[in-house]
């Protein structure tokens, strides 16, 4: 399979990991429209698959249960942020490479200037109000933040298994992440989520000194 490059330095997927990362997002949303149309209790595996028009087995081929599938999209933009930071350019500083890695999953979705949709905040409602969910997603998140710090170690020549410097980044990022985007979700009037998450980043970068009098809140 052949590739190639992308403008940002990266590596463009081929067809065939094109149509599969194609198919494991279809599954995806498929996945939360039913959930929240049905209730989760209410959706089975076979009603994700006829949704989209694929057998059982290719749901199967991309997720083990209901409940990975409904998760996935975080997981999936944590790992492609790791590919980004790979291709970031060797002599970036790390945290301004990290910006753009991390950012860059939604900037290529053309997200970057959007207000939350009332289908996204019902579906991040959705996972972070059933305890089954919470339990897959901090599984999937963890095994996802692993790649990143593996990252991050390959970039700053480190071992993720015996220095903590590359986990105690990826650990950072993921609670950026987590935090801007709980900033999002309580946000009225509503708010672009990149801005959020961008700020987040760069208070990490500056080692989060205490904030000021007459800083923005």
């Amino acid at each position: 399979m052949t590739t190639e490059r992308t403008p940002a330095g990266g590596r463009r997927p081929g067809l065939r990991e094109q149509k599969k990362r194609a198919t494991r997002e279809a599954l995806t949303l498929a996945a939360l429209r039913l959930a929240l149309e049905r209730g989760l209790d209410n959706v089975r595996v076979e009603d994700i698959a006829a949704e989209v028009q694929v057998t059982t087995r290719t749901f199967n081929n991309y997720f083990s249960t209901k409940y990975e599938a409904l998760v996935a999209r975080h997981v999936d933009r944590t790992r492609q942020a790791a590919e980004a930071l790979r291709a970031r350019p060797a002599d970036e500083p790390l945290w301004e490479a990290i910006d753009h890695a991390v950012l860059s999953p939604l900037t290529e979705a053309g997200r970057a200037h959007e207000s939350p949709a009332p289908e996204v905040l019902d579906g991040i409602r959705l996972i972070a109000g059933e305890p089954a969910l919470q339990a897959e997603a901090l599984k999937a998140t963890l095994a996802a933040d692993g790649e990143f710090a593996a990252a991050v170690a390959e970039r700053t020549g480190t071992d993720p298994d015996r220095d903590m410097f590359p986990r105690l980044v990826a650990g950072s990022v993921a609670t950026a992440i987590h935090v801007a985007t709980d900033q999002w979700l309580r946000a009225d009037p509503p708010v672009p989520l990149i801005p959020l998450l961008r700020q987040a980043l760069r208070q990490f970068a500056a080692g989060l000194p205490a904030p000021s009098a007459d800083s923005p809140r």
